[in-house]
């Protein structure tokens, strides 16, 4: 009997080893959503006043989706994540992202002029070409990842901004 309760005993060891192995939570698991996120290739236009937007690539190398739900910066009063959406008529118009941005598991979501983005609304400070600006972003998970841009000139995309999803709003 003494071998077979030794037996058993290997065996539920062995077994509680290999679920342990098998856990979602390995050491290269990371442990937040802002974790699993890279931010590369940043920068922000430059503007004297009124809105600005920031650009970049979200990199999600996490096995499980992530989503940016909100964001801030000291240059702002208001921070939204924004896309471009066709109205009916042909025009473009930006409009706060319903949910945020979601990165599926081992992807990247690239911020782009004309494209989704982080929208900067009420400028503190005029954002003047070479200088640096942090921008936090905040995950659905409660974590953020704060990081900094370069403010770079840009001229194009002059979309139309509809804070409620309808046709008007301010120039961008």
């Amino acid at each position: 009997m003494s071998i077979s309760r030794t037996r058993v005993a290997a065996t539920v060891a062995a077994a509680s080893f290999l679920l342990a192995g098998c856990s979602s939570t390995g050491d290269n698991a990371p442990e937040s959503a802002a974790d699993a996120v890279s931010v590369t290739d940043q920068w922000v236009k430059a503007a004297p006043e009124g809105m600005s937007a920031a650009f970049g690539t979200l990199t999600n190398d996490s096995d499980r989706p992530v989503t940016v739900v909100s964001g801030s910066s000291p240059v702002s009063a208001t921070v939204e994540l924004h896309e471009i959406v066709t109205k009916a008529d042909g025009t473009k118009v930006m409009q706060p992202k319903a949910g945020g941005f979601t990165i599926a598991p081992h992807t990247g979501l690239t911020l782009s002029p004309g494209a989704d983005h982080i929208m900067f609304i009420g400028l503190h400070q005029a954002l003047r070409t070479g200088s640096d600006t942090s921008i936090t972003l905040v995950f659905d998970d409660g974590s953020a990842e704060t990081f900094t841009a370069q403010v770079r000139d840009f001229p194009g995309n002059q979309e139309n901004y509809d804070p409620d999803g309808e046709h008007g709003g301010h120039g961008a």
